[in-house]
């Protein structure tokens, strides 16, 4: 239904069909965001679940690693082998857009470029085993990084997605509806005013043609 407020005038009618023109408009990239979000955001799920089985595979690795190693070492000489740490690793955080939403994006320095500052003990009083685990420890780190992008993308995404979602639906269920109603409305509303006034100069033509029907007659 048509709202009560309407002014039923030609500037109110052309001032709607713009609005409508821009709703739809709007309407339409609102659609074409929501589809390529939803693609994207499918893409990064399956990207997640690879991730997790990567990182999950590595982290059991390396507890295997230092549960064997911890029980071929006392507790004093694996603690003793952590004391000092010979890396040092930076974590930058940083942003970048898609599709209007603010991914972040991580990324780790260490403090050497040698591979082996990860081990931060001799290899003298220590098992294999506690070198695998860190070894282990060390290679899926990058993937837990990128890991914790791709969730936390998920979770702005998907937000994104029902806020777009909601914009659409309002758009597409309530305003272009409610436009559409009132430029109906307002058209009607001219077209019976249009008539009403063709009504009346009939009239008033016919009631001029009489008068002077009337008035040679007496002449």
């Amino acid at each position: 239904m048509a709202s009560t407020h309407v002014n039923p005038t030609r500037m109110e009618l052309t001032r709607l069909k713009r609005k409508l023109v821009t709703a739809k408009r709007g309407h339409k990239l609102l659609k074409d965001k929501r589809d390529e979000l939803m693609r994207r955001f499918l893409d990064l799920v399956r990207e997640n679940k690879t991730l997790r089985e990567e990182v999950e595979r590595g982290i059991a690795a390396a507890n295997q690693n230092f549960v064997l190693a911890r029980a071929a070492m006392s507790d004093e000489t694996v603690n003793t082998a952590f004391l000092a740490p010979k890396q040092e690793v930076t974590l930058e955080a940083s942003h970048k857009n898609v599709m209007s939403v603010e991914i972040p994006v991580f990324d780790i320095k260490t403090r050497t470029a040698d591979e082996n500052d990860i081990y931060s003990y001799g290899f003298a009083f220590t098992s294999g085993d506690l070198d695998d685990a860190v070894k282990s420890l060390a290679d899926i780190l990058p993937q837990m990084l990128r890991l914790a992008e791709v969730e936390k993308a998920c979770q702005l995404m998907a937000s994104e997605i029902e806020k777009t979602r909601r914009r659409v639906n309002a758009l597409e269920h309530v305003m272009i509806p409610q436009l559409q109603e009132n430029i109906k409305y307002i058209t009607m509303k001219l077209d019976e005013n249009e008539r009403s006034t063709q009504i009346r100069l009939m009239k008033v033509k016919d009631m001029i043609l009489e008068q002077a029907h009337h008035y040679s007659e007496k002449q």
